[in-house]
């Protein structure tokens, strides 16, 4: 073990926390404290030695983990008395190839924080590049980002090719790959120490920005009891595995396969004998035991220990691959087309090799994999007994994926795959039990209960699409009559609605589609009803009812505690959803006297499919 001596910097944003909390001794601010480096921009030095970190490391083959690797992170404490830059960073794969560096995914855990403090991760919403340009020119990005309010010990991870900054106020120690790469791409017209504006970095920032609506992939743990204290995950990802440990006696800990960074964030004591304070690092071998006594809270940074698997999403015209990790984050993604017509071995071929080629890209080990196919789907024996998107007929996609890719893989229908992918880190991740409907072209239905997903008799059970809702109804796409497809698709609230408009020449919809009733969609049909027009209301309220009897029939036989909703419709918000839930109560059996059922929107949007695939891998490796 050894006690590390950081890198100060100082940059015009800095304060002076980092000298009267932890004692770093510097004139002026200090805005940076680079406790645990190996990089060329800044190298943290050993305590009491003439040597730097990187030489200590040479030197100690095995210091990192037992297979040699190089220390992968860079921990830092930042202060800031002021608001950083809007800034993005690249991923490794543009990094290596423009900056000759590594890309930079973060993490930061909040040390201290003043009131109404806060940081900005990512987009509220999916912004185009355009808007985006256009806001950085006139000066507005921030009305784009999201802004989350922090305090201490918050904790959240900053994916490369997340915009972001932290704010005024904040006190950080941040945990990121070994890098130093920033594109700034606002910075508040601010001045370097010789009068001249910072640079920004507008045009390498918008090839690596990622411009979708941010999603929180932190995905922490609750505080674990251990001898002398508590110890929570605070986040993992593919470059590091950051814990809180918060200690009020005495702790030993050891790990066979990788070193562990401390970094104490407060508190005093003795770890393995030497007196560590508040701002202290130590560094701590592989393999190497370490004792701590004392009252403190520190971070242990550690290279991760996270398991990945490969999710493929068939569709009828395109198939989505990626690697996920086992908290259900996508680590790496592609897609090719699905080339119907090919036939299954040719479209089974450009899968795998689609496969492949995301896992090279992913550049882990990958565990498993999880296919979700529409269809008819065998999933005892692996098969997918029949598919009408496909043209597939007794298609052993199991086998035929697992000899080309080399690892166990799992099957299950699409909609299945949908709703496990919600379960496991999307709406219903907080549920044990949940019914998910997707309303699109069709309706989608999906069952997980008491924590399994539920399939049904070789895989072709929670067609609950397929409820008929009106004796001799509406025809389905699936030839019979009455089903609540043909009612509570995306598909039949158009038809609905057209079939209005014929009925109704003075309606705003009419007007809101050009005088063409080709161009009503769902969003129109609720900007309308917004806007008063009784046909719309009158459409809204019919299908609002078809759809509340078909969940309804969901919750008198499943009972679960959430019914999850996906498809564009849900974007209709409050004014879909109010009506909706008020219906349901009104529908289903016992009304409000058993326990509520909760009904909320699906959070993963299309990557639910992917995501949910992967998830059949889970522990059946």
């Amino acid at each position: 073990m050894i006690k590390l001596e950081p890198v100060l910097k100082d940059y015009l944003w800095g304060g002076e926390r980092l000298k009267t909390l932890f004692g770093r001794k510097r004139d002026g601010i200090v805005a940076e404290s680079w406790e645990a480096s190996v990089h060329r921009d800044g190298e943290s030095r050993v305590e009491g030695s003439d040597k730097t970190f990187s030489e200590y490391l040479k030197e100690t083959p095995g210091a990192v983990d037992k297979n040699g690797g190089e220390f992968p992170v860079l921990i830092k404490y930042i202060d800031a008395a002021k608001s950083l830059s809007v800034q993005v960073h690249p991923g490794d794969e543009y990094a290596k190839k423009y900056e000759r560096d590594n890309g930079k995914t973060e993490a930061w855990y909040i040390v201290a924080a003043t009131p109404g403090a806060g940081i900005y991760c990512g987009f509220k919403r999916d912004v185009s590049r355009e808007e985006f340009l256009e806001k950085v020119k006139d000066g507005t990005v921030e009305e784009l980002l999201n802004f989350i309010p922090v305090k201490k010990g918050d904790c959240y991870l900053i994916k490369a090719g997340t915009v972001h900054a932290i704010g005024e106020g904040c006190l950080v120690c941040e945990v990121q790959q070994s890098s130093d790469v920033t594109y700034r791409v606002y910075d508040y017209n601010r001045r370097l120490f010789d009068g001249k504006l910072r640079p920004l970095h507008v045009e390498k920032a918008v090839e690596v920005i990622d411009f979708k609506a941010f999603r929180d992939e932190t995905d922490g743990g609750e505080p674990e009891e251990i001898p002398g204290g508590t110890i929570r995950r605070l986040t993992e990802c593919k470059y590091f595995r950051m814990r809180e440990l918060k200690l009020d006696g005495r702790f030993v800990g050891t790990d066979d396969d990788s070193f562990t960074a401390i970094s104490f964030i407060s508190g005093s004591g003795e770890i393995n004998g030497k007196k560590f304070a508040a701002g202290d690092s130590f560094f701590v071998s592989c393999g190497e035991k370490y004792e701590i006594d004392g009252e403190a809270t520190a971070i242990l940074t550690s290279e991760s220990k996270a398991a990945y698997y490969l999710g493929i999403d068939i569709g009828g015209t395109s198939v989505k691959c990626g690697v996920v990790d086992g908290y259900g984050r996508i680590i790496a993604s592609g897609s090719c087309p699905t080339r119907n017509g090919a036939g299954a071995e040719a479209i089974l071929a450009d899968i795998a090799e689609l496969a492949k080629s995301i896992i090279k890209k992913a550049d882990v080990a990958v565990s498993g994999a999880g296919v979700g196919c529409p269809g008819t789907i065998n999933t005892r024996d692996g098969e997918v007994v029949y598919s009408n998107n496909l043209a597939w007929k007794d298609v052993p996609i199991v086998s035929n994926l697992e000899r080309a890719l080399g690892m166990p893989v799992f099957v299950t229908n699409d909609a299945n795959a949908a709703a496990l992918g919600e379960y496991v880190c999307g709406a219903g991740k907080k549920y044990n039990s949940m019914v998910m409907l997707t309303l699109g072209t069709g309706v989608g239905g999906g069952v997980v209960a008491d924590g399994k997903l539920f399939e049904g008799n070789k895989g072709a059970g929670a067609e609950l699409g397929h409820e008929v809702i009106c004796y001799g109804g509406e025809k389905c796409t699936c030839g019979r009559r009455g089903c609540l497809e043909a009612y509570a698709s995306a598909t039949a609230l158009v038809r609905q609605a057209r079939r209005a408009m014929d009925k109704a020449p003075g309606s705003l919809l009419w007007k809101l589609t050009d005088g063409n009733k080709d161009n009503v969609n769902g969003k129109i049909v609720f900007d309308a009803l917004r806007r008063d027009d009784k046909t719309a209301k009158a459409v809204v309220k019919k299908y609002v009812g078809y759809l509340a009897t078909g969940i309804a029939n969901a919750i008198n036989v499943f009972r679960p505690e959430a019914i999850v909703l996906g498809g564009g419709i849900c974007n209709a918000g409050d004014v879909f959803l109010k009506p909706l839930a008020k219906a349901v109560n009104c529908e289903v059996y016992g009304g409000t006297g058993f326990a509520p059922v909760d009904i909320v929107v699906a959070s993963l949007g299309s990557d639910a499919g992917l995501v949910g695939a992967a998830a059949l891998a889970f522990g059946k490796r």
